[in-house]
């Protein structure tokens, strides 16, 4: 059975998601900002944190940890890579490895680019995977570490799961990253319809996270650097797709 997620806001713009087995009473974390909001959700639904899954170091994905494991004594899990500057870690894990949760499977990608080391999970099951800030709703990460063919790569493996797959991403940036991708494809319908549901949801102060991995496909610039139509309104025409991915990254940097 599919675990049941849940989506916490946090910080200011900040997400962390519950991902829940009601069998077994299982219940992964995945990214602490802080504590308040994630034990607040916890006890109201009356679950017991049994995992907490770290996709990066940086602190408004990590800091909260402390707080939640004095009242929850959680299975730390994080990048094997980015052992030397995450929370003590009870599981250190890397691209390809695989562990339950529920009986679940969980499937460890290296997701480099935004960091190094950053890591995202897909649980199969549950058509979803958490990828922070790597791949975003209509974004992806800036590239404070890694490189651009580095951030292409990472993002052409997320491309590369069913297009039915929830993202679960990390932070509220899409109707700035939809401002931003209209300069790319202002004549793309799927994106124009994307910008008026995003307004729409923002007005109501109702969240855009998650979404659909079909729904960036066909409207996030960031996955779309191979397209004919996307190289050509940057003048960039048969480049290669990490070229011309730089080239978007460089611009929304600028934007």
């Amino acid at each position: 059975m599919p675990l049941e997620i849940l989506t916490i806001p946090c910080l200011s713009d900040n997400y962390a998601f519950l991902a829940h087995d009601a069998a077994s009473g299982e219940t992964a974390l995945i990214d602490a900002s802080e504590p308040g909001p994630i034990l607040a959700a916890l006890e109201e639904k009356g679950w017991n944190l049994t995992h907490v899954l770290l996709t990066h170091h940086h602190w408004d994905h990590v800091d909260g940890l402390p707080g939640i494991l004095e009242k929850h004594k959680a299975k730390v899990i994080g990048a094997k890579a980015d052992a030397h500057r995450l929370p003590p870690l009870d599981l250190a894990v890397s691209e390809g490895d695989t562990f339950t949760v529920g009986g679940a499977p969980v499937h460890v990608f290296d997701v480099s680019g935004h960091t190094v080391g950053h890591i995202a999970f897909y649980m199969p099951e549950s058509a979803a995977v958490f990828t922070a800030d790597s791949l975003m709703a209509l974004g992806c990460g800036r590239l404070f570490e890694g490189t651009p063919d580095q951030m292409w790569a990472s993002l052409s493996k997320l491309a590369a799961l069913p297009p039915e797959t929830l993202v679960c991403s990390g932070h509220e940036y899409t109707q700035s990253n939809a401002r931003f991708a209209m300069t790319i494809e202002p004549d793309n319908p799927a994106l124009i319809s994307r910008v008026d549901e995003i307004t729409r949801a923002r007005s109501a102060n109702k969240p855009t996270v998650p979404s659909k991995l079909s729904l960036e496909l066909a409207t996030n610039p960031f996955l779309r650097a191979h397209l004919p139509e996307v190289q050509r309104n940057l003048g960039m025409s048969g480049a290669e797709p990490a070229r011309v991915f730089a080239e978007i990254r460089g611009r929304k940097d600028r934007f």
